[in-house]
């Protein structure tokens, strides 16, 4: 939940109004084609660099988020991913972490992950303005409103061939969402994973939120807010549900060797929703497809340069008079990483919005790969 760190002083209606626009107050259940979008940003500075394009090649512990399927590359020792980014100059700050852990003889692989989005220090202005009129200054405190997701993944591996291999993966998600102490919701989903190789050749498909996936709602408000409510004409929230639909994700990638020491490697991923017409490449009632597009030059599998582009969109063309010419805007991104001894580090300098309206920011991740200790 992205939520602006403003207060309006002149404004006699609270801020917990945000409460509101949340979950929309006295709906029982409905499809919210923008709910749960946290999970939409990504993970892993790598996967950040190049687009979001992820479905086919992702191959470590970055894939439970992914691809789920692609946990099974996670073989040989436990490894751990850490990620941290922070959006509007520090006003919104992002984490996550991940172990993925082999098990049965490297047959499966068990992934665990967490991710939270956050916007602390927001000013709570619901008394304020006092019933005479005044103005205290003193009674502002401040909450936070932070979105957590839970990710418990198995994946599992099978040879088709010399060259062909074929990985399933699940996910189980818990989600929790808090609005200080006025409101949290608890929801859960589902997500599944495919990934086929032949050679070079990688393909991917993901079905997310599958069963779709849901957030009941609840509030905890005093007499007091209660009241406070009635007097600045605000509607008391009540419990709701909101369910976020299904998506299918399909990608494919390709790995080019150029010499003994450089390689190229190149994917296309189509997210496609089913919630109604957005503003996507294609659009329509029935299904949109948004494209994403990544390359990454690896030299010696040690350093590597990455880029991407995403969300692309139609746009009115600021410079028009008329206000009918339309342009295509995309969100870019750069990145680049490199690998020492069994540690990755990389860096993903990226746009939360587009190329017309830049929000850049700064992301660093890590990968270790444990190594197990030697049986004496």
């Amino acid at each position: 939940m992205l939520i602006p760190k403003i207060v309006v002083m002149r404004s006699l209606k609270p801020l917990l109004v945000v409460l509101l626009t949340l979950t929309g107050a006295g709906v029982s259940a409905q499809f919210r084609k923008y709910s749960n979008e946290f999970l939409n940003i990504g993970t892993g500075a790598r996967a950040m660099s190049m687009g979001n394009a992820q479905v086919a090649s992702v191959s470590d512990g970055t894939a439970g988020y992914w691809n789920p399927a692609g946990l099974a590359y996670v073989k040989d020792n436990p490894q751990l991913n850490l990620m941290h980014a922070e959006y509007f100059a520090g006003i919104g700050k992002y984490d996550y972490g991940s172990l993925a852990i082999p098990v049965n003889g490297g047959k499966r692989t068990l992934g665990l992950s967490l991710l939270r989005f956050a916007v602390d220090d927001i000013p709570n202005t619901l008394y304020l303005v006092q019933p005479d009129g005044s103005i205290n200054f003193d009674l502002i405190t401040t909450f936070s409103a932070a979105d957590y997701a839970f990710l418990f993944s198995l994946a599992q591996q099978e040879k088709l061939g010399e060259h062909r291999l074929v990985s399933f993966g699940v996910n189980a998600k818990i989600i929790h969402r808090t609005a200080g102490s006025f409101a949290s919701a608890w929801g859960f989903g589902f997500d599944a994973g495919l990934q086929y190789e032949n050679r070079n050749l990688k393909l991917g498909v993901v079905a997310r939120d599958v069963t779709t996936t849901f957030n009941a709602w609840s509030y905890t408000l005093s007499e007091q807010d209660r009241e406070q409510f009635y007097v600045t004409n605000n509607d008391i929230p009540t419990k709701s549900t909101e369910l976020t639909a299904p998506q299918l994700l399909l990608g494919g990638s390709y790995n080019i060797r150029l010499n003994k020491s450089l390689s190229l490697l190149a994917e296309a991923n189509l997210n496609l929703t089913f919630d109604g017409k957005r503003n996507t490449v294609f659009s329509s009632q029935a299904v949109s497809i948004d494209p994403r597009l990544g390359l990454e030059v690896a030299f010696k599998k040690a350093f590597f340069v990455r880029a991407g582009i995403n969300n692309i969109q139609q746009a009115l063309d600021e410079n028009d008079s008329t206000n009918k010419a339309k342009l295509w805007i995309y969100q870019p991104s750069i990145g680049a990483g490199f690998r020492i001894s069994g540690v990755e580090i990389d860096y993903a300098f990226t746009n939360l919005a587009n190329q017309s309206s830049p929000l850049y920011t700064n992301i660093f991740s890590l990968k270790f790969d444990l190594k197990k200790k030697a049986k004496k």
